[in-house]
This record gives structure tokens, C-alpha cells and sequence, in this order.
């Protein structure tokens, strides 16, 4: 950049990826002026929420203001919500002004994909805190019946996925339900279009977690596409079976905002990317995370982790192109994941040489729960 004046960098959102992209660039040396873009100034660590049906975890331990630590980062919080882009990236309009900027990082989440029929009478976990707290009551309430839990895809978007919360509230809900005395009274059934759920886990991954179903057991209705949900039934193209409770996790998709700015999508809708976390055709314009659609295997993970990895990415090639070089930092591409089942837990490691899946533990459990104290401590 020429002139006297610093670059404005500006990051959207105030999840895992923007952070780790604020974190990243402070490390790393930039003094910039940084403006962070989000509704709240909050974090919502959502790998939690599987804890709060059991009550192991409540929304105090959740959420983690930001002050603290926008303060320690010189970072400043626009506090809007995002409405679209223009000037290739230049500018960003919120609900409370247009903000100018340098460099941009989009980190601003996907949405879900909302339109099977009667999806209404499903609650989507990862739609936040209060997802899981409604899980939480309804368990309370409920005396017995049957409980369907189930994940999508987008159909346009291999990578665009996040089933492996599903396992976990799956294995969670059976554990909390037989630590309370009553499992006997309800029938928990898994679903999904796919004959092997969870592929992008591995083929060993799904052959344990099916065993695992077996063990519990959990039943299945596998390899139907879903026709609608009713407000006491699942329907599929291979029969229909009853349910009290239904939790679904759509696919995902870009978020709203996208149809209000120029970016380049991809064919499932989220914002293309190249191996570097640029926006191609589009100078110091970033994406990370969940917003994102990037080159690489179709097993990539939408999960926390991956956007840690891609956040430093996309950081070192901003400040290399701020600095008038060329930006050549790319990311490693790894799935690792506890899939979590209250009281154990199995790890999961994915990369392009290996694949590792350990039997369920207490150690893993704990780690889980350790990971989850040290993550938030950078940001308290």
C-alpha cells in the first residue's frame, strides 16, 4: 500500500475464524488499525452445546464477552450486522453504515439450508444456544416417545456439511437418558439419505459409529432422501416412521448478506475461494470458515478447527500483499474431532495420508473438556 495513512483492515464476524484471523495478524507483527464487524461482542462457543441438555454446561459457560479482549488486540467493534458489499470488496454496508476498508477477511458464518418442508418442527442445534436449551426442556418434559436425530447435505456442496455434532447429541441423549432411569421408555432412531453418514469422517469412522448405534440400541433409517417432517413424523422416500422429538442439521450455505454484494459463489452458494483463502479477481479480499468454499478434498471439515488453520492463512497472505508481495501461505487441510458421548469419547484425525479413529475413552472426554478451558482463556 502506498501513503502515509495505515491500512483499515476489516474482519466480519466474531466466531472461531475471525478471531483466530485477529489473533493471527496481532502476532504476527501488524499494528494496522483493525475494525471487527459483528451484532455483539460476544463469543458463542458452540462446540459446547452438547453439554446443555445434560446440564454439564449452561449459557454462562458458553458465552465469553469480547471486551477484554478486543482491548488487549486494539481491535475496534463495529457493533451491525452485515447487509452487502461493493466496490469489489471496498466497502461494507451494515445496519449501522458503510465502513471503508483495505483489506477485508469475510468471516462472517453460513446459514442453513431451511427448505425441506416442515423443517419448522425440527430443532437445528447449531443454530445456537437457544437451540440447545429448547433440546434441554423438551427432554424435561417428555415422559417417553421417540426422538429422531439426523443431518443433510447440500446437494451442491460436498464439503458444506456438519454432521458430527448430531453424533454427539445422539450418543449424548442416550447416556443422559440412561443416567436418568429412563431409556427404556424411549426409542432413539438416526437418519440420514446416505447409507454411510458421516463419510467425510472416514470409512472406519462410520463403521464404528453404526456399531456404536448397534450397541445403544439406537435404530436406523439410512439411504432415503427426505421428503418433509410433520409436526409427529419424519417422511422419507423409503417410508416414514414417528417422532416426538426431531433434531435436524441442514446443509449450509452462503450467508444472507451475499445476495447483496458481487462476490464470486460457488455452486452450493458460499464465496469461492483459492488455496490461499482469496476471493479470486478481487485484490486483499479474504474468506475463512464456514463462508467459504476452498480447493481441496471433498472430506474437508466445516469445523472450528479448519477455520484456525485457514485464519493464519488467509492473515499471512494479507500482510504479505499490505507489505507488496506476493501472498504464498497456504493451509494444511485436517479434520480432528472428539466425537463426544457425555462420558467418553473418540477421537477422529483425518488428513490426505492418514486417517486414525481411537475407541471411545474417558481420557478423550476429558481432553474434550480441556481443549474447551484452554481455547476460551485466549479470549476471557
Amino acid at each position: 500500500m502506498n501513503g502515509a495513512a495505515a491500512p483499515q483492515i476489516v474482519v466480519l464476524g466474531a466466531g472461531f475464524g475471525a478471531l483466530s484471523t485477529v489473533r493471527s495478524l496481532r502476532q504476527q507483527g501488524c499494528t494496522a488499525p483493525i475494525t471487527l464487524v459483528a451484532p455483539r461482542a460476544e463469543l458463542h462457543y458452540l462446540p459446547g452445546i452438547i453439554w446443555i441438555p445434560s446440564g454439564l454446561r449452561t449459557r454462562a459457560d458458553l458465552v465469553v464477552p469480547l471486551d477484554n479482549f478486543f482491548a488487549r488486540m486494539n481491535v475496534r467493534h463495529h457493533l451491525a450486522s452485515v447487509t452487502g458489499l461493493s466496490d469489489d470488496g471496498r466497502v461494507v454496508h451494515t445496519s449501522a453504515g458503510e465502513l471503508a476498508n483495505d483489506a477485508l477477511v469475510i468471516a462472517s458464518g453460513a446459514r442453513f439450508i431451511r427448505k425441506l418442508p416442515g423443517i419448522e418442527h425440527a430443532i437445528t442445534p447449531c443454530e445456537g444456544i437457544d437451540a440447545a436449551e429448547r433440546i434441554r426442556d423438551r427432554l424435561r418434559q417428555m415422559s417417553g416417545g421417540t426422538i429422531a436425530v439426523g443431518f443433510g447435505a447440500n446437494p451442491n456442496e460436498p464439503s458444506a456439511v456438519r454432521g458430527g455434532p448430531m453424533f454427539e447429541f445422539l450418543f449424548g441423549i442416550d447416556r443422559q437418558l440412561r443416567r436418568e432411569g429412563r431409556r427404556e421408555r424411549f426409542q432413539l432412531v438416526f437418519f440420514n439419505p446416505s447409507q454411510q453418514p458421516g463419510a467425510r469422517l472416514g470409512s472406519r469412522t462410520v463403521a464404528r459409529l453404526l456399531a456404536m448405534m448397534a450397541q445403544r440400541g439406537i435404530q436406523t433409517h439410512l439411504g432415503h432422501k427426505m421428503v418433509r417432517f410433520e409436526a409427529d413424523r419424519v417422511v422419507t422416500e423409503g417410508g416414514e416412521f414417528a417422532a416426538d422429538l426431531i433434531l435436524f442439521m441442514p446443509g449450509l450455505t452462503g450467508p444472507a448478506w451475499l445476495e447483496q454484494s458481487s462476490l464470486p459463489r460457488s455452486p452450493g452458494g458460499l464465496i469461492a475461494a483459492d488455496a490461499g483463502c482469496r476471493v479470486p479477481q478481487l485484490e486483499r479480499v479474504y474468506v475463512v470458515g464456514d463462508s467459504g468454499s476452498f480447493p481441496g478434498p471433498d472430506w474437508m471439515p466445516k469445523q472450528a478447527h479448519m477455520a484456525d488453520l485457514q485464519a493464519e492463512a488467509a492473515a499471512r497472505n494479507l500482510l504479505s500483499e499490505l507489505a507488496g508481495q506476493p501472498g504464498t501461505q497456504g493451509f494444511k487441510v485436517e479434520l480432528l474431532c472428539i466425537i463426544d458421548a457425555l462420558e467418553e469419547g473418540t477421537l477422529v484425525l483425518r488428513t490426505e495420508r492418514r486417517q486414525i479413529v481411537l475407541p471411545p475413552t474417558r481420557l478423550m472426554h476429558w481432553a474434550k473438556r480441556s481443549f474447551e478451558r484452554r481455547y476460551l482463556a485466549r479470549y476471557r
